[in-house]
């Protein structure tokens, strides 16, 4: 059993409209579902589902779902060419970055940036 290809990451979000509006403004990505409680984002070959929070439990269960505010528990990253260029669209776009451009000891360029339920995304490129 080979565990090695995402399909989907499935975010809770607390508004499932200013969450879609939000990734389509900023990814400008393909949706290839929506209904009233989701919305199914492509991005190249892995999917993102947006899932208004209260449909998660049973998703979960017996775990619980973390409150919206209550700390970052994931940080997803998008390799890019130009992470400046990016911050300069992302700020145009009315995006607030949480920190950088920045270049870390570990050998990447990295911004971070989070969507309206405060998952955080980090856009990055390896320093030559």
């Amino acid at each position: 059993m080979l565990l090695d290809r995402i399909e989907v990451i499935t975010l809770f979000v607390d508004e499932i409209d200013a969450a879609r509006a939000f990734y389509q403004k900023v990814f400008a990505a393909d949706v290839v579902y929506q209904d009233d409680v989701c919305s199914v984002l492509k991005f190249s070959e892995t999917m993102v589902n947006l899932l208004q929070v209260s449909e998660a439990p049973q998703l979960v269960e017996p775990s619980t779902v973390a409150a919206s505010g209550s700390g970052s528990r994931v940080l997803l990253t998008i390799k890019v060419d130009d992470v400046d260029a990016v911050c300069t669209e992302l700020r145009r776009l009315g995006v607030t970055l949480l920190n950088g451009p920045i270049d870390r000891p570990w050998g990447r360029r990295t911004a971070a940036f989070a969507d309206p339920s405060g998952h955080v995304w980090e856009v990055a490129r390896e320093l030559r």
